[in-house]
């Protein structure tokens, strides 16, 4: 066997083993929260990236083996922004022979008018998106909504809103949207990027980059990705340790009052014997094991001394 075949042997073994792992995180994630169910009609937004590419790929490989019936429409909304190339959406689509629309609405403009030049854009194209999507989606009779955002994003979101907003807060893989109308999935929440944008390289998906507001490097979401890929290079599985904590939230451990009714709080002597303490937690410090879904992640859980 030549070099030649040699290496193409291989990189179709590394892409299977992707594959695979990405179909499981994907599988693991919809069964966990329960995102798809018999009859749903799922819309899926494709923005016309490397995530939602990957998205609507795999589920549409899941449907043909899923336990139960559910039908996928892509859609894609086109904001105007200048330079936009309009035919790669459709052409794709045709040749997977999947449902689509394209949404037009002209939000570019709107963006461009309210936001001045050189502050970030992103909130406010993503709430106006969101807002048409949303429409969009009780037009059709869509039952849920799978949006393209994997576990980078969410853990991501949790440090924005910690270090920017104050408030302890992600992008849960499943949500009821504030007026009750239209549930959101997030198939790809158990998915790692770095995983995605390499089944991205090797399926050669026609990525199209976002010129309104991908490129702007100063935002706050750009500075909070780089420390967290600092931290995954010095300790590497910190961000899945990270995302593994937001499963396991200890509402009295926290402060906030709406949460827990720290108010009511009781002494309890009723003369019950305390548990003896064990030895290994003479220092305060115990390790907890992980969670099945993440073996090899530890927890290391401090406790107050006592």
């Amino acid at each position: 066997m030549s070099t030649a075949q040699n290496d193409g042997r291989q990189a179709r073994v590394e892409f299977n083993k992707l594959q695979k792992r990405l179909r499981r995180n994907v599988g693991n994630a919809i069964i966990d929260f329960n995102m798809i169910e018999e009859g749903d009609k799922i819309m899926v937004c494709l923005s016309g990236g490397k995530d939602s590419y990957a998205m609507l790929d795999i589920l549409m490989n899941l449907q043909r083996t899923a336990p139960v019936n559910f039908e996928l429409i892509a859609v894609n909304m086109d904001q105007k922004q200048p330079g936009f190339p309009e035919e790669v959406l459709p052409n794709y689509l045709e040749q997977l022979g999947v449902p689509y629309h394209i949404i037009e609405k002209d939000t570019y403009s709107v963006v461009k008018e309210v936001i001045p030049e050189g502050k970030t854009t992103c909130s406010l194209c993503s709430r106006l998106r969101r807002g048409t999507l949303y429409g969009f989606a009780e037009e059709i009779g869509a039952t849920k909504i799978a949006l393209g955002h994997h576990k980078d994003d969410i853990v991501e979101t949790l440090f924005l809103n910690m270090f920017y907003g104050g408030r302890l807060k992600a992008m849960p893989p499943k949500l009821l949207a504030d007026d009750k109308r239209n549930i959101i999935i997030r198939p790809l929440a158990y998915c790692r990027e770095s995983d995605i944008a390499t089944y991205a390289e090797y399926r050669e998906f026609p990525i199209i980059p976002c010129n309104l507001c991908g490129s702007q490097e100063n935002l706050q979401r750009q500075a909070i990705k780089h420390m967290l890929q600092d931290w995954d290079q010095k300790q590497p599985g910190r961000t899945d340790t990270i995302f593994a904590a937001i499963q396991r939230v200890s509402p009295s451990q926290l402060a906030d009052r709406d949460l827990f009714d720290f108010v009511s709080l009781e002494l309890d002597r009723t003369g019950e014997p305390r548990a003896e303490r064990d030895d290994s937690d003479l220092f305060g410090t115990r390790i907890e094991e992980s969670d099945k879904k993440d073996p090899g992640v530890q927890i290391m859980e401090i406790m107050p001394s006592s």
